[in-house]
């Protein structure tokens, strides 16, 4: 079939909905319905490629202006993966969009196209708290695409580790949960590591009671899952299984995985655990909490410029004096920066001294931000940025 402009399709749509109102009949006008959707198909298929050709010229121009460079290690090691950059693309998918589709899973869908296209460029590994089947792991896919290439890690340490080493390129480490509070582990990492924090994926946790193909339910004695997604349902649990044995296991997705050699064995687990292990899922959206969420970080080696709606992490190590703490955040008030978190953390090895993170709205570029922490430096024994980065879009 030859490719028709969109003005053609539409005179086509047009002139088939006239049809189907005088003469046609109901087959007649359903097939030329199917003929205009191949026709879309194949105008979408070709604009894909042509995308896909667009993203190989500039990993082209990238790795010419690499390989002729003399400035520093981060120039001659091109970045291809430019979050500022997405974020802005998808805030623009969501804004253009019209409808029917609804703006979020149309972003989703330009978020694979620009993951394919991200992956001709070059390559992604990206680490995560693992196993497979994680909320992590859906972190992962839900920021970078299914076209990365995922690796699974058994600790939060772990991640820091292979990014630093540069085994993978990227990590996905989770931060904080709106029902559970803060990792902890995540945040000490960051003590100990020089990578910086590039970007940001909230994650609305929603789980499913699962079952394998061979499960017997009217055999069920034995519920796995992670010991707080076992407490996010513990009321959905009273009600239907009160008396079913409740098993803490490392991960959700050990609990999906432990369901394939057991005929009387459910697991609480979420969507990406019931596709990577091929279960069924017996009832979905069981929590407790409908509007639980997680937060997860996306942490790197490169600094990350300006999208327009972004996010700036530092932390703070405070002299051990009364007020110390009011201290740090008067200049933040001062210069008119909006704080959207704080955490403390011990600094070890030293006794009873603490450090605060703090993450506000604002990149580090913007005056006010930079102010404030000008204002806050003489006033502590250190500042780090952790990173400026964009706000989570999906």
């Amino acid at each position: 079939m030859s490719e028709q402009s969109p003005e053609q399709l539409a005179a086509n749509l047009n002139q088939a909905n006239t049809d189907s109102s005088e003469s046609t009949t109901d087959q007649e006008f359903l097939n030329r319905l199917r003929q205009n959707i191949d026709a879309v198909d194949c105008e979408i298929h070709t604009l894909i490629n042509n995308r896909a050709k667009l993203a190989q010229q500039v990993a082209i121009v990238k790795k010419d202006h690499a390989a002729s460079s003399n400035a520093d290690a981060s120039v001659r090691n091109p970045i291809f993966y430019r979050p500022e950059r997405e974020a802005q693309v998808l805030k623009a998918v969501m804004a253009r969009n019209t409808g029917p589709i609804a703006d979020e899973k149309m972003a989703r869908l330009f978020r694979e196209i620009m993951s394919v296209c991200l992956d001709l460029e070059a390559p992604q590994r990206i680490a995560f708290l693992g196993p497979l089947g994680t909320f992590t792991h859906a972190a992962a896919l839900k920021h970078f695409g299914k076209a990365a290439d995922t690796l699974p890690l058994t600790t939060i340490t772990d991640v820091f580790r292979e990014v630093e080493a540069g085994t993978a390129m990227y990590g996905v480490v989770p931060v904080e949960n709106s029902s559970e509070g803060v990792v902890n582990h995540t945040l000490d990492g960051f003590l100990s590591s020089t990578l910086k924090i590039i970007g940001e994926v909230e994650l609305p946790i929603h789980q499913n009671f699962l079952v394998a193909e061979h499960t017997k339910l009217d055999g069920l004695s034995r519920i796995y899952s992670h010991q707080q997604s076992l407490a996010q349902c513990r009321h959905w649990l009273d009600v239907n299984f009160p008396n079913i044995e409740r098993v803490a296991v490392s991960s959700n997705g050990e609990a999906a995985r432990r369901l394939k050699n057991e005929w009387h064995s459910a697991a609480i687990a979420g969507d990406v655990a019931a596709a990577e292990y091929d279960l069924h899922k017996l009832y979905s959206n069981i929590e407790d909490n409908p509007s639980n969420t997680t937060r997860f970080l996306i942490i790197g080696h490169e600094s990350i410029a300006p999208s327009g709606q972004d996010k700036t992490s530092i932390v703070v190590s405070a002299h051990d004096k009364a007020g110390a703490l009011i201290e740090i955040l008067k200049p933040l008030s001062k210069h008119g920066v909006s704080m959207t978190s704080i955490e403390t953390r011990p600094e070890r090895p030293n006794k009873w001294a603490y450090v605060f993170f703090i993450d506000m709205d604002g990149h580090i570029q913007d005056p006010n931000v930079s102010a404030a922490i000008a204002d806050i430096r003489p006033l502590v024994k250190d500042v780090r940025i952790l990173g400026s980065y964009p706000k989570a879009v999906l």
